[in-house]
C-alpha cells in the first residue's frame, strides 16, 4: 500500500482523507493545511503519493504541484478539488498530476484512483 502525504487547507478534509486512506490500508505519513509547507514535507517524508487540494489559501494547489514536479518529475500527485471544471483538470494533468478527482466522490472511487495511480495505470 501507499505512503501518502495529504495537503489540504481544510482540517475536516485532511481528517476525512486520513481516515479514508487508512481504511483502505494506506499509511498517511503526513498532512498539512499550509501550501507553503507541502514541498518541504514532500522532501523530508518521501511519500509515494501526494493528494493535493486545488483551492488553497495564499498559494494554489496548482503552484504546489509545479514545485513538487520540478523537484521530482516522477512524483505521483493526485489533485483533489471541490470543482469539476474540465479546464482545471486539463491544466493540472498537463502540469504533471497523475489524476484529478472531486473531493466529494465516494470512498470507493477515491481509493480506486489511488490504486490506479500506484499501479501506474493513471
Amino acid at each position: 500500500m501507499a505512503r501518502i502525504l495529504i495537503v489540504d487547507d481544510s482540517t475536516f478534509a485532511c481528517a476525512r482523507l486520513k481516515i479514508l486512506f487508512e481504511s483502505g490500508g494506506h499509511e498517511v505519513v503526513g498532512h498539512t493545511e499550509e501550501a507553503e509547507q507541502a514541498l518541504s514535507l514532500f522532501k523530508s517524508l518521501h511519500p509515494e503519493l501526494v493528494t493535493l487540494d486545488y483551492m488553497m489559501g495564499v498559494k494554489s494547489g496548482e503552484a504546489v504541484l509545479k514545485e513538487i514536479i520540478k523537484h521530482d518529475p516522477s512524483a505521483k500527485v493526485i489533485m483533489i478539488s471541490g470543482s469539476n471544471d474540465p479546464a482545471i483538470e486539463e491544466r493540472v494533468l498537463q502540469a504533471g498530476a497523475k489524476s484529478f478527482v472531486e473531493k466529494f466522490n465516494s470512498k470507493e472511487e477515491i481509493l480506486k484512483v489511488v490504486d490506479q495511480v500506484m499501479a501506474g495505470i493513471l
